[in-house]
């Protein structure tokens, strides 16, 4: 693709920070970031900041007038900002609308109004809800949504699919699988490793155990998201990420154990799901991306094994 500069919401979340320094080592795009840091860690642009082709808005999307001015002149955007928690619903029923749905909007306002006409978007495999089709193509029937997450982000996609259509952007939506790896802060293996560091004796665990998942690591990610760029060239264009192998929770716990050396009593919370909305099978058909040469590095098991060693590393990504 022809392209000078990129813009990148969310730039110091897991994914966002990851993706900067990828583009940064990798072409010789300028880059500029955008992030609340609500959750990000500043910590996480050190690399990037050194870079003189990097340029840094401490700003809320929310706020679209004080944003719009960053549009200019971007050939793309890389719009991964979004409310990560999934579980804390009952908490804030309007945080998915917010935080996604509406900041989706006024991040396509912003690229309509200064003419950007490329938009990567992180999506989420939670759109399938309860999926019947295993594993799940892009195409498949969509079933009732079952979390506000999933049904913010699936608004998010209509919203990018019909400025697409009206105003001539191109776009690549991307329905992830959990991601893990260096920069992780949030989801089982995080929380189970900070449980076991502070009590190696026990551990809770939402659910029966039994769930399945698949998961990705965060270099195969990115790599995907920038093959799929170059490769795939429809208006819009639905991308599943992930492997094509899953895991039960239980699989994960004795990887983690094993890491660890620990033995740990396990106490279960009970039931199929580990929350309100969780989706107790999560395996995306990849077909679709491993046809442009992608393939991930990482098992899931590596994956999990070097995202631990990461928090042991790091453990201040703990606090």
């Amino acid at each position: 693709m022809n392209i000078k500069t990129v813009l990148i919401t969310g730039c110091a979340g897991f994914i966002g920070s990851n993706l900067v320094d990828y583009i940064l080592s990798t072409t010789d795009w300028k880059v500029r970031g955008i992030d609340n840091f609500s959750t990000g860690r500043s910590e996480f642009l050190f690399q990037a900041l050194q870079n003189s082709r990097f340029t840094l808005l401490k700003q809320d999307l929310k706020e679209k007038y004080l944003i719009i001015d960053e549009f200019e002149g971007v050939d793309c955007v890389f719009h991964l900002a979004a409310n990560a928690d999934v579980r804390n619903i009952n908490e804030d029923t309007n945080v998915d609308l917010r935080e996604n749905t509406l900041v989706t909007h006024n991040v396509l306002e912003c690229m309509r109004s200064k003419n950007v006409k490329k938009i990567v978007f992180s999506s989420t495999g939670s759109v399938y809800g309860e999926a019947k089709v295993i594993p799940t193509p892009e195409d498949c029937p969509f079933p009732r949504q079952t979390s506000l997450y999933g049904a913010s982000k699936l608004a998010c996609e209509g919203l990018i699919a019909a400025y697409s259509e009206l105003f001539g952007i191109q776009a690549w939506i991307f329905r992830f699988v959990s991601i893990l790896g260096e920069r992780y802060t949030h989801g089982h293996v995080y929380d189970f490793y900070k449980q076991l560091i502070k009590d190696p004796t026990s551990l809770r665990v939402l659910g029966d155990g039994n769930q399945k998942k698949s998961y990705l690591y965060i270099g195969d990610c990115v790599r995907a998201i920038m093959d799929a760029v170059e490769h795939f060239k429809d208006t819009v264009n639905v991308i599943n990420l992930g492997t094509n192998e899953y895991c039960c929770v239980n699989d994960s716990i004795l990887w983690i154990k094993e890491f660890l050396e620990v033995n740990p009593k396990i106490v279960f919370t009970g039931g199929n799901k580990g929350w309100v909305g969780d989706n107790p099978f999560i395996y995306l058909n990849t077909d679709l991306i491993r046809s442009s040469g992608w393939v991930p590095s990482l098992t899931i098991r590596d994956s999990i094994i070097k995202t631990l060693s990461y928090l042991q590393s790091n453990k201040w990504v703990l606090r």
